[in-house]
């Protein structure tokens, strides 16, 4: 059964955005379709054919989006005659480094928007980062770097492409500052420290989501590379693409759609 008419106008104008970041910013396309009340509890999403058509995606995007969301709590797919995409009322816990904890009975948490966080605090902290962070691969890529320093970039970004899901956003904040240190100033540093301290007090509320992680070693190494040849037009832009992911997941998950 297709959509009514006006609930497809209004998944076409929350569709994602065309950039490097398709499957973040399908996530937030999603959540704000469940915020906004769009779909309501108890009912479902458009078919998936029809869904992905409407948001300008691959059914592959859409389904893996789906998948994550489902494993937050967010909609319960459905088998059989009779199924689809339902959304949920309520979402299952997330842990310790923002693991999402499941299990026979998840436990459940306050389902407000924001986990405590108001819009402006968000958008307050993801301007910061934006500014500080882009500024910080720009002017790394500007140094001459020595040998040393290539090596020590080399094992803080293999540091965290190995890393497992529990160490992930703490290799990952490492990484972060060994660029900032790059730059040789400590000002710059310091920086850095308060942009990951705000972000991760946001990302500690949202689930941690294995193909945004994927997507994110991706263009961590599209940075480092910008580094290394000295090219800061290139590493403001590689920057800019990775910070526009987080901050799909993070308005997604934490925007309060009032």
């Amino acid at each position: 059964m297709s959509a009514p008419q006006g609930q497809m106008t209004a998944l076409r104008a929350i569709a994602p955005a065309r950039s490097g970041n398709v499957f973040e910013e399908t996530i937030e396309c999603l959540l704000q379709i469940i915020r906004l009340g769009i779909i309501p509890p108890g009912q479902r999403f458009p078919p998936e054919r029809e869904l992905a058509d409407q948001l300008g995606i691959s059914r592959a995007t859409l389904r893996e989006a789906i998948s994550e969301l489902q494993s937050a709590g967010w909609v319960n797919v459905r088998r059989g005659r009779g199924g689809g995409t339902f959304v949920t009322k309520s979402r299952v816990n997330v842990g310790p480094g923002g693991v999402v904890t499941g299990g026979a009975g998840p436990q459940r948490i306050d389902d407000s928007p924001g986990s405590g966080f108001s819009p402006e605090e968000v958008d307050d902290t993801l301007m910061w980062r934006k500014v500080i962070e882009i500024g910080i691969a720009e002017v790394a890529a500007a140094q001459g770097l020595t040998a040393a320093q290539r090596g020590q970039l080399a094992a803080a970004l293999e540091a965290s492409r190995d890393s497992d899901m529990a160490s992930y956003r703490r290799l990952d904040s490492q990484l972060h500052l060994t660029w900032a240190q790059m730059t040789g100033s400590p000002s710059l540093v310091r920086s850095m420290v308060e942009s990951r301290t705000r972000a991760n007090k946001l990302l500690e509320h949202i689930p941690m989501i294995e193909p945004n992680l994927v997507h994110s070693h991706e263009q961590h190494q599209h940075i480092h590379e910008a580094i290394l040849a000295g090219d800061p037009e290139a590493a403001r832009t590689a920057m800019a693409e990775h910070l526009e992911g987080t901050a799909a997941l993070l308005r997604g998950f934490l925007a309060d759609p009032q």
